[in-house]
């Protein structure tokens, strides 16, 4: 049994970062028939059979096929219409159990909850994309203003403005 079988490697993600509740907005979906012979065995692949993802989940196989059918974890297919499940969908059917169980919330609850925690994935994603942005501008904007200053000729002096003094000055009018 591999780590990702077991659940006890970093192949399922059990942070808030790496899987539902606060993982990040939807996926795309790929079959495992498109993948290719370059696939590379991620937390995403969809590798598990239906009776493997409900044995790792603790859950019935019926009980996956009613989540597929709800919308709340949505497993990639086969080319045969076959479904297969990823590490992050066994900690996804997981959680979804856990909120039910546990938390007793209803189904149509816990999909709300789903896209609510994938909206806020995504806006974290956006507001992240937008403070790069944000401090790229700023550090061209440094450059443009260095690139100025030194543009400056040497023999011009900077101004600075008169300062006022306490010497006293005594004016005599000419005669």
């Amino acid at each position: 049994m591999t780590p990702a079988e077991s659940g006890t490697g970093p192949g399922i993600g059990a942070g808030l970062g790496e899987g539902l509740p606060g993982g990040p907005s939807p996926r795309p979906r790929r079959t495992a028939a498109s993948a290719g012979p370059s696939y590379v065995l991620t937390e995403e692949t969809p590798v598990y059979v239906i009776s493997v993802a409900a044995e790792l989940s603790g859950l019935h196989p019926q009980t996956l096929r009613q989540y597929d059918r709800l919308g709340l974890v949505c497993p990639d297919r086969t080319g045969g219409g076959g479904r297969r499940y990823s590490a992050r969908d066994i900690q996804q059917l997981r959680e979804v159990q856990r909120l039910s169980q546990d938390e007793g919330i209803n189904l149509a609850g816990i999909k709300r909850i789903i896209e609510l925690e994938n909206q806020v994935a995504a806006l974290q994603s956006r507001v992240a994309e937008l403070a790069a942005a944000v401090e790229g501008a700023g550090a061209a904007l440094q450059a443009r203003e260095a690139a100025v200053h030194a543009s400056y000729r040497r023999d011009l002096v900077p101004y600075q403005p008169a300062t006022q003094s306490s010497a006293l000055v005594v004016w005599r009018p000419r005669r």
